[in-house]
C-alpha cells in the first residue's frame, strides 16, 4: 500500500465523511431509498455505533481524506458466533488498489479475534467487483438471507466460516 493511502479505526471526527462516502457510493449504484444502507440511522455516528468490543470500524483515508470504510459487528437476529461484514464503501480513485481487501482481511481477522465463526455480508448485484471479492475471499452464496438487517433492498447474500 502507498504511503499516501491509511487504513485506520474510525475516530469521532470522521462521522460526516463517512457518512458522505456511503451516500455518494450508494447513489452511484442507484441503491437509494428504503431497504439499503443509505437508510440506517446509524449513518450520522458511526464511530459510536461501532464502539464497542464486538465491532469495529475502519477507514480508508488518502492523504489524510477519507475516501473509504467498512467494519464488522454483530449480525441483529442470528447467534453470537456471527457477524456481518458492514458498508465496505469506496470512493472510484481508491478501487483496484488492493484497499478493499486490505480492509476486509483486517476485520476478518479481527471478527475470528472476537470468537466470531461465521461472517456474513449483503450486497447487491450492479455491485460486480465487490462480489468478486468476496468470494475470492472465501465468501459463498446464500439462497436467502441471514438475521434481520433491515436491508430489504439488497439481491445478494454471502457467507464465510471464520
Amino acid at each position: 500500500m502507498e504511503a499516501r493511502f491509511q487504513i485506520r479505526p474510525i475516530e469521532p471526527q470522521d462521522n460526516a465523511a463517512v457518512a458522505q462516502v456511503i451516500r455518494d457510493v450508494m447513489t452511484e449504484f442507484g441503491a437509494v431509498g428504503e431497504g439499503y444502507s443509505i437508510m440506517d440511522p446509524e449513518l450520522e455516528d458511526m464511530y459510536q455505533a461501532y464502539n464497542d468490543d464486538q465491532s469495529l470500524f475502519l477507514v480508508v483515508t488518502e492523504n489524510g481524506v477519507v475516501k473509504g470504510c467498512g467494519g464488522i459487528a454483530p449480525l441483529s437476529g442470528a447467534g453470537p458466533e456471527v457477524c456481518e461484514l458492514r458498508k465496505m464503501y469506496y470512493y472510484p480513485e481508491l478501487r483496484g488498489k488492493g484497499l478493499g481487501k486490505q480492509l476486509m482481511d483486517i476485520c476478518l481477522a479481527e471478527a475470528k479475534k472476537r470468537k466470531y465463526k461465521i461472517c456474513y455480508l449483503e450486497t447487491i448485484a450492479s455491485m460486480e467487483s465487490a462480489g468478486k471479492l468476496y468470494q475470492r475471499a472465501g465468501f459463498k452464496r446464500l439462497t436467502a438471507p441471514m438475521g434481520h438487517t433491515g436491508h430489504s433492498s439488497c439481491e445478494l447474500y454471502y457467507a464465510r466460516e471464520l
